[in-house]
């Protein structure tokens, strides 16, 4: 799927909609507007003593899809966050949220629109010392006026659906830092934002925690379907949890795409670097190696779903001698895969 027939698939209209930002430290707006329409170069900005952490930004995000910008530390990834939120200024560009123009919007409206519409996660904790787990996320509910009964009994639901149910008398120095950051995942998800961002938010655990939450969020985003902007370093992660990713350097974005589409088809040197290491079925899904069939009569075969990829059915797909079917959720067969083809894939080979 390309990022057209990604946008396409969703609403016509996206959730989030960033045109030609950039965010220049040491600038003003109107200092960088007398310079907007010139190709400014390195050198230009370097004489100026200004440093450029996002330029020309540029993407779309739809309804309900798990968009994870990624690239090296000091890429611009988290202040291309900040920018969206506008917990940081852009010096220039535009951000519509769910049609609205988040930068022209005032004060106390910016305000309703982070308290209704979004939820943030970041990669410290920040959760309230003195107050407890059921405490900690009611308190947005608190904030936003929420009567004590109406928000501890929302607190206590989000508490179950992130697994803490049993914990909510806990105060946050007796939780484990998996169990933190779930108190922050629920302090985020207490309000119901339609938007949530996350700030590499799994970055300080260890490599065990790190992949139960992730998993975790996967669960929550199967039952919640909220529109997640995710930031991270880790390209194992990203291709986990993204619909699509954006892959930054030096603060521009050099490709967006599918997991697959970037290893399979980068666009660039620095790109085919970047994804080098990744083994073609870890994104490679049985939807792309599969042949059509008309043939109806394959419900005693072993099936895979259209999504899965090569390396998650690994298992699954050892305990075929011949061919494999791709069934979706309602039981209709798209295709065939050979076993042949399957282990070319995990041998790594092009198919």
């Amino acid at each position: 799927m390309t990022e057209n027939d990604f946008i396409g698939s969703k609403l016509d209209a996206p959730v989030i909609s960033c045109r030609n930002i950039w965010k220049i430290f040491g600038a003003t707006k109107r200092e960088f507007a007398t310079l907007a329409s010139e190709d400014l170069t390195d050198e230009e900005i370097s004489k100026k003593n200004w440093t450029a952490a996002v330029r020309d930004a540029s993407f779309d995000i739809s309804r309900g899809e798990v968009f994870v910008i990624m690239g090296l530390s000091g890429s611009g990834k988290s202040t291309v966050l900040r920018c969206i939120s506008r917990l940081i200024e852009p010096t220039s560009g535009d951000v519509q949220i769910e049609g609205e123009n988040l930068l022209s919007a005032t004060d106390e409206k910016l305000i309703d629109i982070r308290r209704q519409k979004m939820g943030m996660v970041f990669q410290h904790f920040a959760l309230l010392p003195n107050r407890d787990v059921l405490g900690n996320v009611a308190f947005p509910l608190q904030v936003q006026g929420v009567g004590r009964k109406e928000r501890e009994a929302k607190a206590a639901e989000i508490i179950s659906l992130v697994g803490l149910e049993g914990r909510e008398d806990y105060f946050p120095a007796e939780l484990s830092g998996g169990q933190q950051q779930r108190v922050g995942i629920a302090r985020s998800l207490a309000s119901d934002p339609s938007i949530w961002f996350l700030d590499e938010p799994f970055s300080a655990l260890d490599p065990l925690i790190r992949a139960d939450l992730q998993d975790e969020l996967l669960r929550l985003q199967a039952q919640l379907s909220k529109t997640i902007v995710f930031i991270t370093h880790d390209l194992d992660e990203a291709i986990k949890i993204a619909d699509r990713i954006a892959i930054m350097d030096q603060g521009r974005i050099v490709q967006i795409g599918s997991p697959e589409e970037l290893i399979l088809k980068p666009e660039n040197d620095y790109v085919a670097r970047f994804t080098k290491g990744v083994p073609r079925s870890k994104v490679v899904k049985a939807s792309s190696i599969m042949r059509h069939t008309d043939n109806s009569d394959l419900e005693n075969l072993i099936f895979v779903k259209p999504d899965d990829r090569i390396a998650d059915v690994s298992e699954i797909l050892t305990k075929s001698n011949g061919t494999i079917a791709v069934r979706d959720e309602a039981g209709k067969i798209h295709g065939v895969i050979d076993r042949e083809t399957f282990i070319q894939v995990l041998a790594g080979a092009n198919v």
